[in-house]
């Protein structure tokens, strides 16, 4: 480090960070810093150079950022734990209950959410691993330095706004002497390191604090620390102060660290940048062309809306003041004099608009947002087929990075989340829980068998008597019509109930995206042609030929698997008087 302070090493580095671009190839330079600065203006409508009234943003951008949002992200409930145990699987239905439960209270659809616009506006996302193992979406602004070319591979500062309780909050882990030394030279402001760190005026008190992860010397860690050996740590630090040894700047807290506390997920990713191809940022040159456009429009309205009058009588502006003019005055003009209206119509408007409407095309075209995904009209006579087929293709790139973002939660449940999920649900839960028609018959069974059973027992234990089997049909039937009754159910997870018992993590979007009203007239063929003939699929190659009909029509024949089976004769047998109906 070049024998500088941890001091000196960070202020060099925000500088360098700020000013210094990296060479992706030769001819093309990138600075992170101005790569974030400008794509959040220009998705806020404004210019780098300041806008006024007289500079129009024509906003190109936001209804395909929009679409992205909307296409590329996914709900909570697609996140599904499940029990990775065969003998103890019938426990994912719990699991994955408290998993919902536990994702709302701790707001993990604002994580998803805000993870995606990180994702699509700038080309990547920077996720955080925190004490409470509910991970943070790091805002890229908040960034005081990382490695231009790679963000893992080199340290990573953040720049925090801290008010006086959230230092005080910190006092049981921080040092305590130099929380309060802070405290007193807090500031009534923050600064923007986004606008050349200007001071915003705020009505509390705010410490700016600097929040270093990396490996360096051990020097910045121990007094009498090697300089040439080196490890991972993390630093906490304010600059601009001085201690007792007349350093610029005070350490509220330092350790040692085991691994990173971040992960990095990149959109088209491109090679020896930190960030990939950002959605603003592939628009930025047809949101360039369309705002010289709207300005040049803007101009030629200006001009258009003055009232300019030509004459040939050379004393009649001397005779009268043109702007005084009421309404129904006389001009007075010389015999032969004439007077008239200059044209200042915008003869090339036309021009700018179509300008403006094939820059607008061309974004919407690389931002795979056609007219049907925007939520457009088609062009009178386009067939269904085509706009349903045309509605698909253009939400398949973003179904591909869906995919990719799926995938990368995942991973982050998987390092980070479950441990910590698994010990909050052995500390055992009970809850009332709407039940879904699904669910609900997914537990029918068991709890028919578990009633039966129970009332069996009691009844052979105190009544001495067997149940025949026709009595224990129509007890079943009762026990399931009465828990088929009532959505609302009470659910109970007992403590440690899935101690020691591997759990995992999928993110099911498959058919997510898909659209719905093709979906509803496919399953309305299948009811109709079923409902028509349903003795026809008792035959194994019209059975077969179904299915297959199933698979092209992008359903699932496991859906189906019940409609070629046969009906039970159901038994008209009474239920036995002395068998207390069952309250599941």
């Amino acid at each position: 480090m070049d024998n500088k302070t941890i001091y000196e090493y960070i202020k060099s580095e925000e500088t360098n960070y700020q000013t210094m671009p990296v060479t992706i190839v030769e001819g093309y330079e990138w600075n992170m810093f101005d790569h974030v600065k400008k794509s959040t203006l220009y998705k806020n409508s404004q210019y780098e150079t300041g806008k006024t009234d007289d500079k129009p943003f024509f906003n190109i951008m936001r209804p395909i950022l929009n679409v992205a949002y909307r296409t590329e992200g996914f709900d909570v409930k697609d996140i599904e734990l499940y029990v990775n145990s065969d003998k103890d699987y019938y426990k994912s239905f719990l699991a994955r209950k408290y998993h919902f439960k536990w994702a709302l209270k701790n707001k993990m659809d604002t994580f998803i959410d805000t993870l995606v616009e990180s994702y699509v506006d700038y080309g990547g996302v920077i996720v955080k691993k925190t004490k409470e193992n509910v991970p943070e979406v790091v805002p890229l602004q908040r960034l005081a330095f990382v490695d231009q070319t790679d963000i893992l591979s080199g340290a990573i500062c953040e720049k925090h706004q801290f008010s006086v309780s959230d230092l005080k909050d910190m006092s049981g882990n921080w040092d305590a002497e130099a929380i309060d030394e802070a405290i007193e030279d807090a500031k009534m402001s923050k600064l923007n390191s986004q606008a050349n760190n200007l001071e915003n005026k705020t009505p509390s008190k705010y410490i700016e604090v600097y929040e270093l992860h990396g490996v360096f010397p051990e020097s910045w860690l121990y007094e009498d620390g090697d300089e040439d050996a080196y490890c991972r740590q993390s630093h906490f630090i304010i600059l601009n102060q001085r201690d007792e040894s007349g350093k610029t700047g005070v350490t509220l807290f330092k350790g040692k660290e085991k691994e990173t506390p971040y992960k990095v997920e990149l959109r088209d990713k491109i090679y020896g940048r930190a960030l990939g191809f950002g959605g603003i940022e592939e628009l930025f040159e047809a949101q360039i062309w369309t705002n010289y456009s709207a300005i040049q429009i803007k101009e030629m309205l200006d001009v258009a809306s003055n009232m300019l009058l030509q004459t040939s009588d050379e004393a009649l502006a001397g005779r009268n003041n043109l702007n005084d003019l009421e309404k129904g005055e006389i001009l007075f003009l010389e015999d032969g004099k004439t007077i008239s209206p200059v044209n200042t119509q915008p003869i090339n408007l036309q021009l700018f608009d179509n300008h403006i409407t094939r820059w607008e095309n061309l974004a919407r075209t690389t931002g795979s947002a056609n007219e049907a995904v925007l939520g457009e009209s088609p062009n009178s006579g386009t067939p269904f087929a085509l706009q349903s087929l045309v509605t698909t293709e253009g939400k398949s790139l973003h179904e591909y990075r869906q995919g990719k973002i799926a995938s990368f939660v995942e991973e982050i449940y998987r390092e980070w989340v479950l441990e910590a999920l698994v010990k909050e649900i052995n500390k055992g839960h009970k809850w009332v829980e709407d039940l879904s028609l699904e669910e609900l018959n997914l537990l029918v069974d068991s709890v028919v068998v578990n009633e039966l059973n129970e009332k069996i027992k009691d009844l052979m234990l105190n009544k001495d008597r067997i149940i025949t089997e026709e009595e224990q049909v129509a007890y079943k039937e009762l026990v399931k019509e009465q828990f088929m009754g009532k959505q609302t159910k009470f659910i109970e997870i007992i403590q440690d109930e899935i101690k020691g018992i591997p759990v995992d993590v999928s993110i099911n979007i498959k058919g997510k995206q898909k659209n719905l009203a093709q979906r509803v007239d496919k399953l309305t063929n299948v009811f109709r042609q079923v409902i028509s003939n349903p003795q026809v699929l008792q035959i194994p190659a019209m059975a077969k030929l179904f299915n297959q009909i199933i698979e092209a029509s992008g359903l699932s024949p496991l859906d189906f698997s019940g409609v070629s089976k046969m009906q039970l004769p159901t038994s008209e047998a009474p239920v036995p008087t002395d068998i207390p109906v069952a309250t599941a």
